[in-house]
């Protein structure tokens, strides 16, 4: 994946949905373990959202802006949002 964004209308406390950036991610690990790859997922984070997908998404800040998701935390997004792998 790339950068993550959300559109002007889905961003702050008046936000119209809940969970939609929580939910690319784990449709994301979802095709990553139907393709074979363990649920890994890497993304570049803008600088401030860094901490924020540490404890929102279970990702590893690996170097500058790059993200990775494992499969622990994989499994974790694809269970709460599909219930299923």
């Amino acid at each position: 994946m790339d950068l993550l964004e959300s559109a002007p209308f889905n961003i702050g406390h008046n936000k119209l949905y809940e969970g939609v950036a929580g939910n690319l991610v784990a449709y994301a690990c979802k095709v990553s373990f139907q393709k074979g790859f363990d649920g890994f997922v890497a993304f570049t984070a803008k600088t401030q959202l860094i901490k924020h997908y540490e404890k929102t998404l279970g990702a590893f800040h690996f170097k500058n802006q790059r993200m990775i998701i494992d499969t622990i935390a994989a499994k974790v997004l694809v269970e709460k949002y599909f219930k299923t792998i």
